[in-house]
């Protein structure tokens, strides 16, 4: 394969998520879109902060993200900004899910929304919700991490 296939333009990225969860596993799924959702996401106009997803009746469902309405178009073909999408997954992906879901207590939460070939694509995480301690461990990792960058800088 040529590098160029491989290649994605990232068009939202939920770092709040990666704060607020201890991520576990990453899924790429599709999202099933109208076509001024598609004009929409092209130019960046995409927000996953309050963003999650469910597994309803064995398929899975992106909840809560908005999608800024089209501007060039009239208002009477525009989609609703928060409506639930559904999310395109294996089978076998959506059963794994199911269980680790179920049993394990782990919530869906959407990372980074991208373009790869063409298609938008959504990169999902099962994540477990961190604690107040859990937080302020990772701030303070980062904030050793920058210390030390500083250092390193100065010799």
């Amino acid at each position: 394969m040529s590098e160029k296939s491989q290649s994605y333009k990232v068009i939202s990225d939920n770092r709040q998520a990666r704060y607020l969860y201890e991520i576990l596993e990453t899924f790429e799924a599709g999202v099933e879109l109208v076509g001024t959702e598609v004009k929409s996401i092209r130019a960046g106009r995409v927000n996953l902060q309050d963003g999650y997803a469910l597994i309803r009746d064995g398929e899975a469902w992106l909840i809560n993200v908005h999608i800024s309405p089209y501007n060039a178009s009239g208002q009477y073909f525009n989609h609703e900004p928060r409506r639930t999408r559904k999310l395109l997954l294996h089978s076998q992906e959506i059963r794994k899910l199911i269980g680790k879901v179920e049993q394990e207590g782990l919530t869906l939460v959407p990372l980074k929304m991208y373009l790869k070939r063409g298609w938008v694509k959504v990169s999902i995480a099962l994540g477990k919700g961190k604690k107040l301690h859990d937080k302020r461990e990772s701030l303070k990792r980062r904030q050793d991490q920058r210390d030390m960058q500083r250092a390193m800088k100065t010799y």
